[in-house]
């Protein structure tokens, strides 16, 4: 069995009963080449050119703890379609709040949450991991070069490849059927 990639450290998690409930902590997340090199390969991306995640930890209401930041990176992933490499600028407002007393839900079935910036507070909070969850979100899913098709595109038929399309000047298949249930009524409302 294979090991998961470990995940580099982008910055120390704070701890929360050290953090002051009057001022917001800030900072600057600026991974050194070696570190997006890393990050790139365990991400499946050709190249993260850059990355930085910079924003402040804020007080939010009495006991709870906000992170308002910006991500920013420019990475290059491989197009859906032709395989050749696609460059992406990403640039993205990130907030997560973490609440002391976040209702857990109960039951068997569970909605996902509307709010989907609220967390769980627990004794630490990690900017690192928030970046390297927004970045992996940012990414395009299927990136496109410019111009790339896939094959067939814009066609869509359930007809067997080589047969001739249906027309509307030909009989449909099912047309006799159709005439046939309709003699079919005709005869039992005389009965």
């Amino acid at each position: 069995m294979t090991k998961p990639p470990i995940q580099p450290v982008l910055c120390p998690p704070i701890r929360v009963a050290a953090l002051n409930a009057r001022k917001p902590v800030r900072f600057d997340v600026q991974p050194d080449s070696a570190t997006r090199t890393q990050l790139a390969q365990d991400m499946g991306l050709i190249v993260l050119r850059k990355f930085r995640f910079h924003g402040e930890l804020r007080p939010f209401g009495k006991r709870d703890w906000e992170i308002s930041a910006t991500l920013g990176a420019t990475v290059v992933q491989s197009c859906a379609v032709t395989l050749d490499p696609v460059t992406t600028r990403i640039d993205e407002p990130v907030l997560r709040r973490y609440l002391a007393e976040l209702p857990v839900p109960t039951g068997t079935e569970v909605e996902m949450p509307e709010d989907d910036t609220q967390e769980v507070l627990g004794t630490m909070i990690d900017p690192g991991a928030v970046a390297l969850e927004a970045l992996a979100l940012a990414l395009p899913a299927f990136p496109r070069a410019d111009g790339a098709a896939l094959p067939g595109a814009g066609v869509l038929s359930a007809a067997p490849e080589g047969a001739a399309p249906l027309e509307d000047a030909r009989p449909k298949p099912f047309a006799a059927l159709a005439g046939l249930r309709e003699k079919l009524l005709r005869d039992d409302d005389k009965s």
